[in-house]
């Protein structure tokens, strides 16, 4: 159970803030050789995180009813990341990407990145601003996030702040664009779940959905309010410590 708490934490945090969900989790696998890894208890993370920001973002979700033209948005935004992600997964390309050096190199240079877009003082709000064509740069922009190390909440961030939205808004965007991908994610998981010698749903899996919803649920709400206050140097920061430890590792 210590190691499910300790999982979820990390898929509940790192999923929504600009540091990789997928980067943490495979420096985690490497670092400690957990026994309750499994293609369920992953999926089950990922339910979680999907459950969090549904409930989280319910209010603009049902809005959707009433406007359709906001949710074509997010669907065209997400279409060229989980297109692109399924082909990579398809050809077992992904697996080539996850490597240390990869990791280390995509958080230093998508860390800079974000700290070049969030310099500026900027106005654009997803209520008026956030056009097709906005969606569609996002989206493409958001394909870069299938490299551990590069943060789909990073790029997505970086993205709006340099189509000039404002950091909470840009923020928005990132959390909204989160929905159609991870619930991609956990119905692609589910399916291999269910066709596989896994389907063992137990008190781990129930566990990993319910503290992982928990963290993520928890972030989503502090880190909006964070960024309302403050700039994002803090996770600039923290990328260019982890990406050079990883670098001195890697070519050590």
């Amino acid at each position: 159970m210590f190691e499910i708490f300790i999982l979820s934490i990390v898929q509940g945090v790192t999923e929504f803030v600009p540091i990789s969900s997928s980067s943490h989790l495979i420096i985690i696998s490497e670092l400690i050789n957990f026994e309750n890894k499994s293609l369920s208890i992953d999926v089950s993370l990922h339910l979680g995180s999907f459950f969090a920001v549904l409930t989280y973002f319910r209010k603009d979700i049902f809005n959707f009813v009433n406007n359709r033209d906001l949710l074509f948005k997010i669907l065209v935004s997400s279409i060229p990341v989980i297109i692109v992600g399924f082909i990579l997964v398809q050809t077992g390309f992904i697996e080539s990407l996850r490597k240390i050096k990869v990791i280390a190199w995509a958080t230093l240079i998508f860390g800079l990145l974000l700290y070049y877009s969030d310099k500026f003082q900027l106005k654009k709000n997803i209520e008026s601003n956030f056009s097709f064509k906005t969606a569609l740069l996002i989206g493409l922009l958001q394909i870069f996030s299938l490299i551990p190390g590069v943060s789909r909440s990073g790029v997505t961030i970086t993205a709006a702040r340099l189509l000039k939205f404002k950091r909470y808004d840009a923020a928005k965007i990132s959390f909204l664009l989160s929905i159609p991908t991870l619930g991609a994610v956990s119905l692609y998981g589910l399916r291999n779940v269910i066709i596989s010698d896994d389907f063992n749903f137990s008190m781990l899996n129930i566990s990993s959905i319910f503290f992982s919803f928990l963290f993520s649920i928890i972030t989503i709400k502090f880190f909006l309010v964070y960024v309302k206050k403050f700039s994002l140097t803090f996770f600039v920061i923290y990328r260019i410590i982890l990406g050079t430890f990883l670098l001195y590792t890697a070519y050590l």
